[in-house]
């Protein structure tokens, strides 16, 4: 008798599993959402229209976990800006990409998706080997705003430059360099080859520039990959994209978009952007 009542027992128990997996499944689709995205118009890391490499990064991981990546695209500082005061506001942004790990917005942090690889572009013609920022000295050095706080070292290094200025439009560092007003450019290396492709762009379709856009650039990564996180309002949301992340990163996939993104510059980055 009592093998015929386990027997029954666990007929009576076995659809359990399967009741449990079906509610499983019919909860998934609701739990999907949209996420709202603060992040700084930064090509080829992000454009406009947020597209680019840092885009492709989130979205296939928030795509990972079920989720939709809308980007809200606003100048460089801004997004941070709009974060901290929109937390204030109860303003509805989810989140807010490429913030330094050590900057202190509200939310929950992600693991760090990307890192960016700064570094020293001159003119081939110039001659000028860049192993490090000693090797600047004397030089007229442009770089992004807020450089001083991110690149290690450069802080220390200004006082021997001839000249340094900060532009936050990125755009203006490859037309001093190309028109022979600085001697060197601090920057991502993606980033600049991008502007610098922009320029050749303008130049191909007839447009008139005080310099020739063509002239061959050297990159040298003399500075360490910085990473940068994302900032979540909903800690569980955070939670999800940093293991949809850590997922994606053991299938291969991360380094497969990150190869995507250096190799329309490999003329001038070369070997140097990180691995790639």
């Amino acid at each position: 008798m009592r093998k015929t009542g386990s027997r029954r027992a666990a007929k009576r128990a076995a659809p359990a599993p399967v009741l449990a997996l079906a509610l499983a499944l019919g909860a998934a689709p609701a739990s999907a959402r949209t996420v709202t995205i603060l992040a700084p118009e930064l090509p080829p890391m992000m454009t406009a229209e947020g597209k680019g490499h840092e885009a492709a990064i989130i979205g296939e991981t928030l795509e990972a976990c079920g989720h939709t990546a809308s980007f809200r695209v606003v100048p460089f500082g801004r997004h941070w800006i709009d974060f901290r005061d929109g937390a204030q506001a109860g303003a509805a942004a989810d989140a807010v990409t490429t913030v330094p790990t050590g900057m202190e917005l509200p939310g929950a942090r992600s693991v760090p998706y990307i890192r960016y690889q700064n570094g020293a572009s001159v003119l081939k013609r110039s001659r000028l080997s860049v192993a490090s920022l000693a090797d600047l000295a004397g030089k007229r050095v442009v770089t992004f705003a807020g450089a001083l706080d991110v690149l290690p070292g450069l802080r220390e290094a200004v006082p021997g430059f001839a000249d340094f200025r900060e532009r936050s439009d990125q755009l203006v560092h490859s037309n001093l360099l190309f028109a022979g007003r600085v001697d060197a450019v601090l920057a991502d290396g993606l980033i600049f080859a991008e502007h610098n492709r922009l320029l050749l762009a303008k130049a191909e379709m007839g447009g008139t520039l005080p310099f020739d856009p063509r002239q061959e650039v050297v990159f040298a990564a003399i500075f360490p990959p910085t990473p940068y996180t994302m900032m979540f309002r909903d800690a569980a949301l955070r939670d999800a994209f940093d293991r949809c992340f850590s997922d994606l990163e053991k299938k291969g996939r991360i380094d497969e978009i990150n190869r995507a993104a250096v190799e329309p510059y490999r003329a001038t980055v070369r070997n140097q952007y990180l691995r790639y």
